[in-house]
């Protein structure tokens, strides 16, 4: 999960370079376009089992659902800084949370849930709602992080039956079938510097679902749901460094109640699970 951050941080700033340009719809189709061709071999290799038909309405449903998340979130890279659109984003792990206990069956343990809550607190820290105004590009995130979250909870149920390859595949797959008709109709010939960019993307992007499927097949959602907030300050180091985004006192305060609430559920699931092992050795 901690892998799959640095991948998806990464390409928040190619997209951040990107800029405005190009229209967000035609720029999130040409990103899934280059993942489907990346995958191309892998495609051709999967077995009909590895992607079975009774589960096709998962991998359609989740390319829609994921297609209009990502045309939202390019549409809000490109209008407000770094660190704030993936603060935002952090309303997802929320919604990620409470769907996996009430339709995968995951247990609500207390740890779990401050730990969510406590990143949910540093992320209320550097936004402080009331105390800026939120634009659109900001609405636009919001928007798109109950979206992503549904994306995320289909991908927790695929992988109790499917590979991560056709999991990965089928998303590239069916997300650029879903923006095809939006690109079309706003769509200019991009320069070769565009293309290369978002090829560049499309390849750190892909990495960064597969580490992400990988994630959920090794562990409960809700468990990793805490070490998402890291992103945030990988975020706020790349938007400092990168595009001299000046981050304030209040973000630096609320990144580290995200670290801290990160770190913690991280050592408790790492207890937990050495405790099961030693059980069941001993049974």
């Amino acid at each position: 999960m901690v892998v799959s951050g640095l991948f998806f941080i990464t390409m928040t700033g190619i997209v951040r370079h990107l800029g405005s340009d190009m229209n967000s719809i035609q720029a999130a189709f040409i990103r899934y376009f280059f993942g489907a061709l990346i995958l191309l071999p892998l495609l051709l290799r999967l077995k009909r089992e590895d992607m079975t038909k009774a589960r096709y309405g998962l991998h359609i449903s989740r390319g829609l659902i994921h297609g209009i998340a990502v045309m939202l979130w390019f549409f809000a890279m490109a209008r407000i800084p770094i660190a704030e659109v993936t603060a935002l984003g952090y309303i997802a792990p929320i919604f990620t949370t409470i769907g996996a206990a009430m339709f995968l069956g995951e247990k609500m343990h207390t740890r779990r849930i401050g730990a969510v809550i406590i990143g949910f607190v540093g992320m209320l820290v550097i936004l402080r709602p009331g105390f800026h105004v939120i634009n659109i590009g900001a609405w636009a995130q919001l928007s798109a992080a109950p979206l992503f979250a549904v994306s995320f909870l289909i991908s927790k149920k695929l992988t109790e039956h499917e590979s991560t390859t056709a999991i990965v595949a089928g998303l590239s797959v069916f997300v650029t079938i879903a923006l095809l008709p939006g690109a079309i109709m706003v769509w200019r010939t991009p320069t070769w510097e565009e293309i290369f960019w978002l090829a560049l993307m499309a390849l750190v992007a892909t990495l960064g679902h597969i580490t992400l499927t990988q994630a959920f097949r090794a562990a409960e959602i809700t468990a990793l749901q805490p070490v998402q907030f890291l992103q945030l300050v990988w975020a706020t180091i790349l938007g400092l460094v990168v595009f001299d985004e000046q981050p304030d006192f209040w973000t630096w305060v609320g990144a580290g109640i995200i670290i801290a609430s990160a770190t913690y559920i991280a050592h408790r699931e790492a207890v937990r699970t050495g405790a099961a092992k030693d059980k069941a050795v001993q049974i």
